[in-house]
Formats: structure tokens, C-alpha cells, sequence
């Protein structure tokens, strides 16, 4: 079972920037599609961004498209999402989330992630 620590959440004004990074440990980082998702109070946990093991594809939900950008450096096995215009709507706790396997729209989907981290919250003021 991959391990996943979060980092690099915090308070911002609106139009800002900030950018999360998602250490993992314990079994191979790069055999994992890797993802972003993110749940705010009163509301479900829902898909931001995701990213083969590769870093060729990527996804992102329609609400960052052109706002949010999620990489991955496997040699150090870490994650990255790169936030940038943010906007008040975007406050809640973020997670990492590791699938063993998903592809296209399956990736947006909860339930095929089995890892995930401890989440990190952040907060964009108006």
C-alpha cells in the first residue's frame, strides 16, 4: 500500500496561487495513476485532477480547467498541483489519491481510488 503525506495548502487571497505537493512512500510511486480530489464543508468529495503514471495524460475537472496544472516527478516520488486564479469557490480540504488503475472518465470517480493521504486545507478569501 502506497503511503501519501500532502503539503503546501494555506490561506490566500483571491486571484492567488499556491501549489500542493503529495510525498509518496511504500510501494512503487510510478506505478500508480495519481490524483487530485477535494471536499468542502457540507459537500461530497469531488475529482480536481488526475495524471497517468507516466505524466502523459492528464485530466482536470471542468471547474480548474485553465486554472490548475498536476504533474509528477517519479524519481522523487511526488505529486504536484499547481493552483493559480484561485477563487473563494475553490476552499476546502484537498487529497491525494492513488489508483492501481483507472482510465479516461473512470479516473474522476472516487471509488477507483484505493490510497489516499491525509488531506490539507485551503482557503482562498474574498
Amino acid at each position: 500500500q502506497v503511503r501519501l503525506v500532502e503539503s503546501g495548502g494555506g490561506l490566500v487571497q483571491a486571484g492567488g496561487s499556491l501549489r500542493l505537493s503529495c510525498a509518496a512512500s511504500g510501494r512503487a510511486f510510478s506505478g500508480y495513476v495519481m490524483g487530485w480530489f477535494r471536499q468542502a464543508p457540507g459537500k461530497e468529495r469531488e475529482f480536481v485532477a488526475a495524471i497517468s503514471w507516466s505524466g502523459g495524460t492528464t485530466y482536470y475537472a471542468d471547474s480548474v480547467k485553465g486554472r490548475f496544472t498536476i504533474s509528477r516527478d517519479n524519481a522523487k516520488n511526488t505529486m504536484y498541483l499547481q493552483m493559480n486564479s484561485l477563487k473563494p469557490e475553490d476552499t476546502a480540504v484537498y487529497y491525494c489519491a492513488a489508483s492501481n488503475y483507472c482510465s479516461g472518465y473512470s479516473c474522476y470517480e472516487v471509488k477507483r481510488y484505493n490510497g489516499w493521504g491525509q488531506g490539507t486545507q485551503v482557503t482562498v478569501s474574498s
